[in-house]
């Protein structure tokens, strides 16, 4: 209290600023300032900028030219034709404006089929609202299976087919509503025309004459024009956990000559029914197709509606089943693993009939299995099934959802 004091009388009579004394605290306090500024200095003397690692190096590319930037190079794995099996192939984009695309691309799959095309998009057009394609190419296909005709044919009866074609169309889609309406439409030429196959089944042309199947041997140039309404509220169309898709698609086909000339309804009823905030979901897919002959006229057997494949009736061959009319349903209880991959259990079921009236579902070909879906949040980079049916176990893979 005296030290007080006399401080507080010497601060008084010089005019200085009062300063509290000294303590023990405050000089440990000075000590640990000193320590730590004495650390850092020489922690400063050894700081290196981080320096990532190859796989760090490799992953941010990927990142960058995948999600944040336009890609050039790409793969392309889409077959030339259903049953084309691995396709292994590249497509190189040019930016012909800000959003319009040109692809040029092709591949090569290990049963020979091959594809080489050009495709141009725009997908902002009216403002958002429209997209257009454009599509020109080749493809050959070298092994089409060919079962028979009518849902009671035999995997022992198996005959294929092989074809070139060159091909040129234009699509546009319309949303008035942007999520809501669909309209849609388009025009494509194909030609068809057979040679020899090269899978060790018979051909076809040993085994039928064109008095018994429409079309054999015969090349045909058609003109196919189609037209779609419908409603579509999902997220996106190539990986959706939500919403719907509910369509009718109108097919005409015409041909050169006018023999093989014939219209096709296509029915379809996609939901997703998602549950625990997305977590799971329970995915419902039913299609239908029927066909209708022009006045003397037959449809050729390579384009009647079929059943069989990576994206129908997973469990049986491609092409499987094939006949006027056809019948599928499907589901699908997919589990989200994490943001890029999810997993699904399955169940198919579908038929083949000459008649409408025959359209119900009885005598159902069904198969049941499991799988994995590798994605991005807008699109299916991979999907992998493994289907088993009374036919035997597939495995399937895709470069497409299954719906």
């Amino acid at each position: 209290m005296r030290t007080f004091a006399i401080s507080l009388a010497a601060a008084l009579l010089l005019g200085g600023p009062l300063s509290p004394p000294a303590t023990a605290q405050s000089t440990e306090e000075d000590s640990r300032a000193a320590i730590v500024e004495r650390s850092q200095a020489d922690k400063s003397t050894k700081l290196k900028p981080y320096v990532p690692t190859g796989f760090e190096m490799a992953v941010t590319r990927v990142e960058k030219t995948l999600l944040n930037g336009p890609m050039k190079w790409h793969p392309f794995l889409e077959g030339a034709y259903t049953g084309a099996g691995f396709s292994p192939g590249v497509g190189y984009v040019t930016h012909l404006s800000p959003y319009s695309t040109l692809d040029v691309r092709g591949n090569v799959s290990i049963r020979n089929y091959k594809v080489a095309e050009a495709e141009f998009v725009s997908p902002r057009l009216f403002h958002r609202r429209a997209e257009l394609s454009v599509v020109g190419g080749w493809r050959e296909a070298t092994q089409v299976g060919f079962y028979g005709i009518g849902p009671n044919s035999s995997t022992a009866n198996r005959a294929d087919f092989a074809f070139e074609q060159p091909y040129a169309g234009a699509r546009i889609k319309l949303k008035p509503t942007r999520r809501l309406w669909v309209v849609g439409g388009g025009a494509d030429v194909a030609r068809w025309s057979f040679n020899d196959p090269t899978g060790s089944a018979p051909s076809v042309d040993s085994v039928y004459t064109p008095a018994t199947l429409p079309g054999l041997g015969i090349t045909t140039t058609f003109v196919h024009s189609q037209a779609t309404v419908g409603f579509d509220w999902r997220p996106a169309q190539a990986y959706a956990r939500r919403g719907g898709f509910y369509s009718i698609t109108a097919h005409d086909y015409t041909d050169n000559d006018s023999r093989f000339g014939f219209r096709r309804l296509d029915y379809r009823v996609t939901q997703h029914f998602p549950i625990l905030r997305e977590s799971w979901v329970f995915s419902l897919n039913g299609q239908a197709s029927a066909t209708f002959t022009k006045d003397g006229q037959q449809v050729p057997y390579y384009l009647l509606p079929y059943l069989g494949g990576g994206s129908n009736l997973r469990g049986y061959s491609s092409h499987r089943f094939r006949d006027r009319d056809s019948l599928l349903v499907q589901g699908e209880w997919r589990i989200m693993v994490n943001r890029f991959m999810d997993t699904a259990v399955f169940y198919d079921a579908g038929k083949v009939a000459s008649r409408h009236s025959e359209m119900n579902f009885h005598d159902l070909r069904t198969d049941y299995g499991f799988g994995a879906r590798f994605h991005t949040p807008f699109a299916t980079a991979l999907r992998i099934d493994v289907a088993r049916s009374t036919e035997g176990t597939r495995l399937v893979f895709a470069t497409s959802s299954a719906f």
